[in-house]
């Protein structure tokens, strides 16, 4: 299943965001592709600020490019946030643990093409594009695997 939309404003893309969000679970992947700048990183903050919000756990979220993982409770589940950027090997994600958290954890990937052979088979892909203006954006969700029909209704 593949969806397109088209986003003319940042609190666009944080509302989609957030009603993704309503639908994960633990064991969900999403793969964040796109350029620098694209709003990869935007998305993942609301999308983490939405889950958080009503359990009263609002906090700042940086983006992992440094620390490569940042990770948030979320009562019974934990969202993972990972940026890709400057990993060199699939090692090295092995090494973080994320490969691990794909099974029970929402996990949130930056620059997924780093993951090679231990891209999960069940994901969604999201593909960010720059919009017509500077805060519009094309994003296209490509699922992969079952459990995404809910993808439709958002």
């Amino acid at each position: 299943m593949i969806q397109n939309f088209t986003l003319n404003s940042a609190t666009e893309t944080a509302d989609l965001a957030g009603r993704i969000g309503a639908y994960l679970q633990g064991g969900d992947v999403l793969l964040l592709s796109g350029d620098i700048g694209a709003g990869k990183t935007h998305f993942a903050r609301s999308l983490i600020q939405a889950l958080q919000a009503p359990l009263g756990l609002l906090e700042d979220i940086p983006s992992p490019t440094f620390t490569l993982v940042q990770t948030y409770p979320l009562g019974s589940v934990d969202i993972w946030h990972a940026d890709l950027y400057r990993i060199g090997s699939v090692d090295e994600i092995v090494e973080l643990g994320i490969t691990d958290a794909f099974a029970d954890s929402i996990c949130l990937v930056e620059w997924p093409d780093r993951l090679g052979v231990e891209t999960p088979a069940r994901h969604l892909a999201l593909e960010f594009q720059q919009g017509k203006t500077d805060d519009g954006r094309n994003l296209r969700i490509t699922a992969k695997g079952s459990k995404w029909g809910w993808l439709k209704n958002v």
